[in-house]
């Protein structure tokens, strides 16, 4: 209860540094269930309650991040879909999120089902993503309003278009690992793809941050994984651990992150303590 305490004072309140310039991190693991979502809105949170500008762009068609953000992402409303199909610009989709200052997103609805389809026709496929977050950047600029500290693309569950557009606009890759028995397992096809990815569209991307997720301390597998993990990868693991949580499960019924449904919570705590690493690398 201490080291609760602790950590609580620590990091409640606490102002986190700017990057030099905007750092675009794609979530990605073609396993499902493994937590992207929630690291993605959790994260994105915890760094714009710590006062730096944070953009969630949703690219999975279940729209989870939209929900978790309290953004409406219902059939009707422009999204992400109408930047990457009908060349909307992303200034006329993004809604700022509704508990959080200096937190945006860029909602998916339920068209982005058929786009991976719709994309293989287009002209410069793989980029279109890219180009519209070039665009709205500039548009922000000229329009007076902060640069974007982060952005975090949140991606499907698989490897088709819509997460090479991901890989294409990202600089960064981050993946949420989590520390059960199949944990490594489709980790080394994704590392495979991201390899592809850098050799033939984005030289720049790298692998920049791995998070174990759903740990549960009374296990010795959680431990084994996470050590697993940890030697496989020392520079990209994050210290943080996020563990298994009936809170960070929660939010997302209430439409909001963990962050505010209950900034108390050792989840809130975990999300938080990760975000400032990510921030201070």
């Amino acid at each position: 209860m201490v080291s609760e305490t602790k950590r609580r004072e620590r990091l409640l309140g606490r102002k986190l540094p700017r990057p030099k310039r905007t750092r675009i991190l794609t979530v990605a693991n073609q396993k499902g269930g493994v937590g992207k979502t929630t690291t993605t809105v959790n994260i994105a949170a915890a760094l714009a309650s710590a006062g730096l500008q944070v953009l969630v762009i949703d690219i999975d068609p279940q729209g989870n991040a939209s929900t978790a953000l309290g953004v409406p992402h219902h059939a009707e409303i422009d999204s992400i879909y109408d930047v990457l199909i009908n060349d909307f610009a992303m200034s006329d989709v993004v809604a700022l999120c509704p508990d959080i200052d200096n937190l945006y997103c860029a909602p998916a609805t339920i068209h982005l089902a058929g786009a991976e389809i719709e994309l293989v026709s287009l002209v410069a496929r793989e980029q279109r993503l890219r180009r519209a977050i070039d665009q709205y950047t500039k548009y922000r600029e000229e329009n007076g309003e902060q640069r974007l500290d982060f952005i975090f693309i949140d991606c499907p569950p698989s490897l088709g278009l819509l997460t090479v557009n991901a890989f294409v606009a990202a600089n960064e890759v981050m993946i949420p690992i989590q520390c059960e028995y199949y944990a490594l397992e489709g980790l080394s096809q994704l590392l495979k793809n991201i390899e592809m990815i850098q050799k033939h569209l984005n030289s720049d991307l790298v692998v920049s941050t791995i998070l174990l997720t759903m740990y549960d301390g009374r296990t010795n597998l959680a431990a084994h994984v996470a050590a697993d993990v940890r030697e496989h990868f020392p520079k990209q693991v994050l210290k943080a651990l996020i563990p298994r949580s009936v809170r960070i499960s929660e939010a997302p019924s209430y439409q909001q992150t963990v962050m505010t449904y209950d900034p108390s919570s050792t989840g809130a705590l975990s999300y938080l303590e990760a975000a400032a690493e990510l921030a201070e690398r």
